[in-house]
């Protein structure tokens, strides 16, 4: 159960999520009617009536690739042997 109502509570949120940012619009094409009841000795009966009309346009994701170019950094390791040599040459002169 709680589990339900966790994924209930995360829809709404994204649902808000999506209006906020403008990646959801939905428009009110036509108005809502009830529809007319009456009563007589059969029971109920129901006549005309009219759902609401909406439009919704939705925010597109594209996702591709594209070759490119980076510049890396260049790395010198030098041994230590190197280093040590070079500090005794340098330290003697």
């Amino acid at each position: 159960m709680r589990s339900l109502i966790f994924i209930v509570i995360v829809a709404v949120l994204l649902v808000v999520a999506a209006l906020a940012t403008g990646f959801v619009n939905i428009r009110q094409l036509r108005g809502g009617q009830p529809p007319q009841i009456t009563a007589n000795r059969n029971g109920l009966s129901a006549k005309g009536g009219q759902s609401p009309a909406f439009d919704v346009e939705t925010g597109s994701v594209k996702v591709g690739t594209k070759e490119t170019t980076v510049k890396t950094p260049t790395l010198e390791i030098q041994k230590p042997r190197e280093n040590q040599s070079n500090e005794a040459a340098n330290n003697g002169t």
